[in-house]
């Protein structure tokens, strides 16, 4: 995910401004432009070192686009930077990663009719306070179509990428267990599956 942006200087901008907006420290954009003072001209173009962890949202950037090129899922995308729109605007700081827990200790649940966090919490052996810390919820309510991150209790799960002829099926089979088990472990509604998708299947 390291890259390199180019940034043009604006009416305004100072170097201390640039690098908190782009999360870097001055002295990480004077080095990489060989710059040896903190003057900057309007029209300027400065090399900015893109961190892992944040996007800066560029004109005709949507969701879909920025996930796809980072190799992540809308839904996750918008997890991790509590976004409940898919609205977007120029020059706005997307976060790429959780800041205080590893993803890959966790896995996606889409809220369904009829959960609760204490259902959810029950079922994934869990607390409902460990449950609304991970998530940063302030209260029980949950929303149908709501997506919350929850711990993976069992390590030896297996994690799946989905790929073209792949169906709910075929993957239990391959795995020798049922196409309910993986709904169930993914908080899936339907067998629609999408390319790229990443399931967790039981392990036996």
């Amino acid at each position: 995910m390291n890259n390199i942006e180019i940034y043009t200087v604006k009416k305004g901008d100072t170097l201390y401004s640039i690098a908190q907006k782009y999360n870097v420290s001055v002295d990480e954009i004077k080095n990489l432009n060989n710059l040896t003072s903190n003057q900057l001209n309007i029209g300027q173009q400065l090399k900015i070192p893109n961190n892992s962890n944040i996007y800066v949202v560029k004109k005709g950037d949507t969701l879909y686009s920025i996930a796809n090129k980072f190799d992540m899922s809308v839904d996750e995308l918008k997890r991790i930077n509590n976004l409940t729109s898919n609205t977007l605007s120029v020059g706005q700081i997307l976060k790429l990663t959780y800041d205080d827990v590893n993803p890959d200790q966790f896995f996606e649940y889409t809220i369904k009719s009829g959960d609760t966090l204490y259902s959810i919490a029950n079922k994934n052996g869990i607390s409902v306070d460990e449950l609304k810390q991970i998530n940063d919820l302030n209260s029980n309510m949950l929303s149908v179509g709501q997506v919350i991150l929850i711990p993976i209790k069992n390590i030896n799960n297996i994690e799946y990428v989905v790929k073209s002829g792949d169906s709910l099926y075929s993957i239990a089979k391959k795995y020798n267990t049922s196409v309910n088990n993986i709904k169930e472990l993914n908080g899936l509604n339907s067998n629609l599956l999408v390319i790229g998708q990443k399931l967790l299947i039981p392990s036996n």
